[in-house]
């Protein structure tokens, strides 16, 4: 069932995307006009000085310098306890006196009481204080085995060349991924079609294929195609869907995925546009909710784009051959049976492939390293990959294959599919 298609938008007609009217040196201005009242409002508490504990003011003396001293006000010098006990000792024995009867006086008794008492505490305290010194002793300080950093071998080290770039994150590069393909594990998803009443894979695919071309039109990430696919798969396989409605689905879907990848992504009118109007715009924005309570506002999926791009330069794949790669990739989104693989697999079954179809190659052992994946591991979802890209093309679902067919992307859609039997042979290798 083919969708209603509007006009594709271009930057000088059928932009609905509203002008900022307020400059910044307006804003300026009027901040500048703003006046602060001198008095402060009825019921507001009392100023204070910054930097100083209020419960503790009246009992600390804060000498500021260059500040003279007030007549009349001497200044207590602070001693440390054990002089301060010396002395006191001191002058007990030297102004007790024992009476007639042999005793000492009820208050010096009592001094003489406090002053043990203060000697205990102060040993009690210096007991945790040495103990607290052996514990952060070097070698009580050694770092627990589950929050050790995995160490890289040299040879598989692809990240210190980017040590000078932070926006890389070379310390934690490889955490990240390891992080996200762990991550994986609670997205993974089951054929969901069964369930749904009124939809089948070719609605899915011609879905998919429309999303393409939104991307290409609005000049969208990669990631944010990904991403909204990514989104409606995982909306469908929880909530049945009318097939009149799916492609509300599908474009709200790359609504989301746009606020969350983009810098400036389109605004809600631009997707009304491109439905050709057949939608209001209470039901987008209510698709909208309805989408991010299902998938209860976690949207952070792992998808494969990233994952390709991070193993390609494992083995500092060139332009050409990761453009070929994501052609794989993004033609294994419109592949129902695909569905349920992790984005990671998917990501270096196409990358093998790549490498293959460019004699590049296999899975080499650095590929393993940063992967987790052996090369047995990638042979199902590779023969299915392959086996899609040789299937007969539809006329109806070309969005993809036009795309790869330009010279911006070196044209791989045009480059002919490698042998089975060289491929079978670097999945047994």
């Amino acid at each position: 069932m083919p969708f209603p298609r509007g006009r594709k938008p271009t930057a000088t007609a059928g932009s609905k995307i509203p002008k900022l009217n307020a400059t910044a040196s307006e804003n300026q201005e009027e901040a500048t006009q703003a006046k602060r009242s001198s008095s402060p409002p009825r019921g507001a508490p009392k100023k204070r000085t910054a930097f100083i504990d209020i419960t503790n003011a009246h009992k600390v003396q804060i000498s500021f310098p260059g500040k003279k001293k007030e007549p009349g006000k001497k200044t207590v010098k602070k001693t440390s306890s054990t002089s301060v006990s010396a002395s006191n000792l001191a002058n007990l024995k030297k102004s007790s006196s024992v009476s007639s009867e042999g005793t000492i006086s009820e208050r010096e008794r009592t001094d003489t009481e406090e002053e043990e008492k203060e000697e205990d505490k102060s040993a009690d305290v210096a007991a945790p204080v040495e103990e607290l010194a052996a514990a952060t002793s070097p070698a009580a300080r050694e770092v627990p085995a589950h929050l050790r950093r995995q160490e890289i071998p040299k040879e598989f080290d692809i990240d210190s060349e980017n040590s000078e770039d932070c926006y890389m994150c070379p310390e934690y590069a490889k955490d990240i991924f390891d992080y996200l393909k762990n991550r994986e594990e609670k997205f993974v998803l089951c054929n969901y079609m069964p369930t749904q009443p009124s939809l089948n894979s070719e609605m899915r695919a011609i879905l998919i294929d429309w999303l393409v071309e939104v991307q290409e039109n609005f000049e969208l990430y990669h990631e944010t195609l990904y991403l909204a696919v990514k989104m409606t798969d995982h909306y469908l396989a929880k909530t049945p869907v009318h097939r009149e409605m799916l492609q509300l689905v599908g474009s709200t879907a790359m609504l989301i995925a746009s606020k969350f990848e983009e810098h400036s992504p389109p605004c809600v009118d631009d997707f009304l546009y491109i439905c050709d109007d057949a939608y209001k715009k209470e039901e987008l924005i209510s698709m909208e909710a309805s989408i991010l309570q299902t998938l209860s506002f976690d949207i952070s999926i792992p998808i494969p784009y990233r994952f390709l791009r991070r193993y390609a330069k494992c083995v500092s794949a060139s332009m050409d051959t990761l453009t070929l790669a994501r052609y794989y990739c993004e033609m294994s989104l419109m592949e129902m049976d695909l569905v349920p693989e992790r984005g990671s697999l998917v990501a270096s079954a196409c990358l093998l492939m790549a490498l293959v179809t460019k004699d590049l190659g296999g899975w080499s052992p650095i590929l393993q390293f940063h992967s987790g994946y052996q090369a047995s591991d990638l042979a199902p979802v590779v023969r299915r990959i392959y086996s899609m890209l040789s299937a007969p093309p539809d006329d109806k679902l070309r969005a993809i294959k036009n795309k790869y067919s330009h010279k911006v992307f070196f044209e791989v859609a045009s480059l002919p599919l490698v042998s089975i039997d060289i491929l079978e042979k670097a999945l047994s290798s």
